[in-house]
């Protein structure tokens, strides 16, 4: 057992604790739990259609497995027919398969309070994942750095309504591609203290991150619980390649959970319609969680769909949109027919700049998140230009506006308090509300209030410097990284972490490659 390990088991050390009656305090609101029902758009016959639908294609096309022999042969002993790379699957063997996947699970933060529950009527938010690009007011579009990644996680663990810090919510273009996760998983856990997900851009790498987590959180512990949720996606249409595959080998045999996630942009990697596209995602997912428990039985896994559209004329995708908004809806209800997690939505928008075209698309983004089930919602704030930029701006913007989800989730309470028939009875005809006893009861909890959109009066807003939303955003992610401060972690475990990281970095040469 480690020093840090030891000192962990003792409660986390003294100085921790003396660090921790010191630090300031962020409130973050609870991961959400729906009170209000999902929205659902097929019929049970269109579901069984196109359920039928996806054994067939399993069955009769088949899904490739590259460069992955031993993929392969955990399917010929499954009882699938392997011919080359191709992997044909009998009817009811991937479903019989998922059906070990557990239907909820708990990712554990090093912080106990802000872990959260995946699955069931519950919806964690997360950061937006991937851009190689950063934008902001200052500096306009450019190629992501480290210090922007370290300013997002900060911004993350400030944001009250984003219940995780995420993985990639940059690429950090100035560290060597083969060390610059090292760089990212040191930032989420010791900058934040929220859960957050691990790399999976080469197996080594996913390994890396389970034995930085051995060192966060003890090895016993991670290997006993849920400590990541990492992204896995599928070459769409239904092709698993072996970087992908070998990440997934490495979580699932060390328990850490996965979306297992189609990337679909409907007219190029899947049919135009929106049944044909769900009957490719089910029969992609099927194949990806049927494939990680063959790794490990009971290993945690999230259905994911991450689907849009294209702009027939330039290629382009397209976000926000009703057909989107129908693949989502109904793969939720295909996530619940297998009894799974799902994964879909965002602050999805094309728009170059956080405008109102972002605005319009990411309301409508993550609304319908919200009404399809979604139980993990990654890309939750910062999307701009179809993912290629992480928008400082817009990051704040879309963080503020999930709170609105927190509160539409609560759905409509009807006890006495709330039927307010004494206020009624008070007022009476002609009256007003603003003096009864009801309001002044009620009046700082009764509706959500946005900590960033001006709601002054013309002449105010006008002496302030007419400022507009992206301006308010600029300031205030100024605000928050000053405001910032670090959550407390045990000095032990913090040198552990610098020394691996530097220990791996030590071990190969620098590679952009």
């Amino acid at each position: 057992m480690s020093v840090a390990e030891r000192r962990r088991g003792r409660g986390g050390g003294g100085a921790a604790r003396r660090a921790a009656r010191t630090a300031v305090s962020f409130e973050t609101a609870r991961f959400i739990e729906r009170n209000i029902p999902n929205f659902e758009v097929l019929s049970e016959e269109a579901l069984e259609i196109i359920e039928t639908n996806a054994e067939t294609v399993l069955e009769e096309i088949g899904v490739n497995f590259v460069e992955n022999p031993a993929a392969l042969q955990r399917w010929r002993d499954a009882g699938a027919d392997v011919d080359g790379e191709r992997v044909r699957i009998p009817r009811g063997l991937a479903r019989k398969l998922c059906a070990t996947a557990p239907s909820s699970y708990t990712q554990h933060a090093r912080n106990p309070e802000r872990s959260v529950v995946v699955g069931g009527k519950n919806l964690v938010l997360a950061p937006v994942y991937g851009p190689p690009f950063v934008r902001d007011m200052a500096g306009g579009r450019r190629y992501a750095t480290m210090e922007d990644f370290r300013k997002f996680v900060k911004l993350g663990y400030m944001s009250k309504w984003l219940h995780h810090s995420g993985g990639t919510v940059c690429e950090p273009t100035d560290v060597p591609v083969n060390k610059r996760h090292l760089d990212m998983l040191h930032a989420h856990m010791t900058l934040s203290d929220k859960p957050f997900m691990g790399s999976v851009t080469e197996p080594s790498r996913a390994q890396d991150s389970v034995d930085m987590c051995g060192v966060l959180f003890g090895q016993d512990f991670v290997q006993e619980n849920t400590v990541m949720t990492s992204l896995i996606n599928i070459n769409s249409p239904m092709t698993f390649d072996d970087v992908m595959m070998g990440a997934l080998e490495v979580y699932a045999r060390n328990n850490q959970a996965c979306i297992i996630s189609p990337f679909i942009v409907g007219g190029a990697m899947a049919p135009v319609s929106v049944a044909g596209t769900l009957t490719q995602v089910l029969a992609e997912v099927l194949a990806g969680i049927a494939y990680s428990q063959l790794i490990r039985p009971g290993a945690p896994v999230i259905m994911g769909a991450f689907v849009t559209s294209i702009d027939m004329n330039s290629g382009a995708p397209t976000f926000g949109t009703p057909e989107a908004a129908h693949i989502t809806y109904g793969a939720g209800q295909l996530a619940r027919r297998l009894g799974l997690p799902f994964r879909s939505a965002g602050s999805f928008c094309g728009s170059k700049l956080p405008d109102a075209q972002a605005a319009y698309e990411t309301s409508n983004s993550l609304n319908m998140g919200l009404l399809s089930g979604v139980n993990f919602m990654l890309h939750a704030c910062g999307w701009l230009e179809g993912g290629l930029v992480s928008s400082f701006e817009k990051f704040v913007m879309d963080a503020d506006q999930l709170g609105t989800l927190h509160h539409l989730a609560r759905g409509v309470e009807i006890d006495e308090n709330a039927q307010a028939m004494d206020a009624i009875r008070e007022v009476g005809p002609g009256g007003h509300y603003l003096g009864c006893d009801h309001t002044q009861n009620n009046f700082k909890s009764a509706f959500w209030k946005s900590d960033l959109l001006d709601y002054k009066p013309f002449e105010t807003w006008e002496d302030e410097g007419a400022r507009d939303t992206q301006t308010l955003a600029s300031l205030r992610v100024e605000k928050m990284l000053a405001d910032y401060q670090q959550p407390a972690l045990d000095p032990a475990i913090a040198e552990a972490l610098s020394d691996f990281v530097a220990r791996k970095k030590s071990e190969e040469p620098d590679s952009f490659m």
